[in-house]
């Protein structure tokens, strides 16, 4: 490895991370689109899904049109017009998206916000496709997912702030008496989005971000690239089914949530968004938790920053609900939560497949909490499960693509792909809990996570075969 990827590279990486936050903005409002579209809509439970379904099946559109381009032109899209044109490019298409929403919330038409919603998530598939790669690529490989599940930090910064900004365009303030739902209050907050699109994308056209990452252009020439495509690597073919199942128990649990509370609780549509707010925040948690060992190589900090990242974190999530004037009270005990978080953190000791298969199993271990219990210890379980899911994107997009070498950005608009499972997973417990109850219904995120370990168990063999390692060195450095 070249001496310029000894460390990572904070100038490129620090404006890269900009884009991860808009993905978790619209991805989590998206939470409360689906209770106020249901009943401004008169919807099903399974009906309102259609959101969910809507903006996830746009990735495996957008994977399919990058793929089918690159075919025709007889050459990888982004390996032409370079990452950072890319990322641009994404960011135009989204934006456009955003557009839709002021025809849409004016004639009060679902079939337009559906397809509002869909270009934008159009953009951002090619986004996704150069973004994750890039994080893992602007530094050592050995700290790769924890850059990434640093930008997934970031990601969750916009999931935590991303409803509460909605449902106070749509309801007002917490303080409010405002029960009313307005489908035209949804256009202000989108078309705002749609501009900061523009803005980022010309900046990034300006920053130091490479066309194509050096680090991407050493592995080419590996003896592990030879094979003639990216579906001949198996730690790809499984890591693609196992991002079908993340996104798919990440946003059914939450898209879910709002219908269990409603039904089971008899909380009010306006009075959930701070319950979404922790579920996202809970991802970003675990996410800051996670990143630690990108920031340094010093053993005795990091075991100081994995207690002081998460609960820094969740002061964040306080601080925006205080200032939206939510009540705090019932949030303080989830401090508590976090310390499961911490500890299951340090016992993978910073090895994806080992944090993988660790995470999956408090997951599972969650889900039957929640299932198995009333009240406000079962909402606590189901937000929990964002902590556990906080790091798993990274873990499987770093354990998928590596070795990939020249194949990587084909690798990654395939695992991109695999993003639809966000839809369909969440269409499935939409169903599920039409038949049954809503509670019962997460028994599709129990059977999500025991693939995911399945997952982390049979890759570590795979990538072992491959000579790939991340055990780490215990050592001042890298």
């Amino acid at each position: 490895m070249s001496t310029n990827q000894i460390k990572t590279n904070w100038a490129q990486f620090i404006p890269l991370v900009t884009v991860f936050f808009f993905w978790g903005f619209v991805a989590a409002s998206n939470d409360i689109l689906i209770p106020v579209f249901k009943e401004a809509f008169d919807l099903s439970q399974v009906e309102s899904q259609l959101v969910s379904l809507a903006f996830y099946i746009a990735y495996t559109v957008g994977s399919l049109l990058y793929l089918l381009i690159s075919y025709v032109t007889k050459g990888d899209l982004i390996n032409r017009i370079g990452y950072k044109n890319s990322l641009a490019l994404g960011l135009a298409i989204s934006a456009l998206g955003t557009l839709l929403f002021y025809p849409a919330a004016n004639t009060g038409s679902f079939p337009l916000m559906l397809s509002g919603l869909f270009i934008v998530a159009l953009g951002f598939s090619l986004q996704q496709t150069v973004a994750n790669p890039l994080a893992i690529a602007l530094g050592p490989i050995t700290t790769g997912s924890q850059r990434l599940t640093m930008a997934g930090g970031i990601n969750n910064l916009g999931t935590t702030i991303g409803p509460l900004i909605v449902s106070f365009a749509i309801f007002g303030s917490a303080t409010s008496e405002k029960t009313e739902m307005s489908i035209e209050s949804v256009k202000i907050p989108y078309l705002v989005l749609g501009a900061a699109f523009l803005l980022v994308a010309i900046l990034l056209k300006f920053s130091s971000i490479p066309d194509k990452p050096q680090a991407i252009l050493e592995t080419e020439s590996e003896a592990s690239s030879a094979r003639s495509s990216a579906l001949k690597y198996p730690q790809l073919v499984l890591g693609m089914i196992a991002i079908f199942v993340y996104v798919g128990v990440e946003v059914s649990t939450a898209s879910n949530l709002p219908a269990y509370m409603e039904k089971n609780l008899g909380f009010l549509t306006k009075d959930i968004a701070p319950y979404i707010s922790l579920y996202w925040a809970s991802l970003m948690i675990g996410r800051w938790t996670g990143a630690v060992e990108a920031f340094t190589d010093n053993m005795s900090t990091q075991k100081i920053l994995r207690f002081i990242a998460p609960y820094l974190a969740f002061g964040v999530f306080l601080l925006v609900n205080a200032i939206a004037k939510h009540d705090l009270t019932p949030f303080y005990v989830y401090a508590l939560i976090i310390l499961v978080l911490i500890a299951a953190d340090i016992a993978s000791r910073g090895n994806p497949a080992r944090m993988l298969l660790i995470f999956s199993g408090l997951g599972i271990a969650a889900l039957l909490i929640g299932m198995a219990t009333d009240g406000m210890i079962s909402v606590y379980a189901f937000t929990s499960v964002g902590l556990f899911c906080s790091t798993l994107w990274p873990c499987i997009f770093t354990l998928a693509v590596s070795g990939l070498g020249k194949h990587t950005s084909q690798g990654s608009s395939f695992l991109i792909m695999m993003i639809m499972g966000g839809g369909f997973v969440s269409l499935l417990q939409g169903y599920v809990a039409d038949v049954t109850t809503i509670q019962s219904s997460y028994i599709v995120g129990v059977l999500c996570f025991a693939y995911l370990a399945f997952y982390a168990w049979k890759v570590s063999g795979i990538l072992k075969q491959q000579g790939i390692s991340f055990d780490k060195k215990v050592s001042g450095g890298h």
